[in-house]
């Protein structure tokens, strides 16, 4: 579960680049990999949805978000959990535990 204490207050003005987002007509299952997904499936579904995010208009907001928040699943803002985690350890700052 995401650590939620680092969100920011809800109001429209923070939430609103998610109306933007490519992500939404898409079906959430290329951003998230089933149980036991692995190997060449699992890279494949990441290449989906970097491919998606690639094109998002608010990707620097949404890799953002997930990096704040820590989110601990899926791909984020055109990164996956360990690219993310990865990018967190260069900042100098705690990874998600997964």
């Amino acid at each position: 579960m995401a650590d939620v204490h680092r969100l920011p207050t809800p109001v429209t003005q923070v939430w609103d680049w998610q109306l933007r987002a490519a992500c939404r007509r898409v079906d959430s299952d290329v951003f998230f990999h089933p149980a036991n997904e692995r190997g060449p499936a699992a890279a494949a579904r990441d290449a989906d949805a970097k491919k998606i995010c690639a094109a998002c208009p608010v990707i620097g907001a949404c890799r953002d978000h997930a990096l704040a928040v820590r989110e601990p699943y899926g791909v984020w803002g055109g990164l996956t959990t360990d690219e993310r985690n990865a990018l967190l350890r260069r900042r100098g700052l705690r990874p998600v535990a997964t």
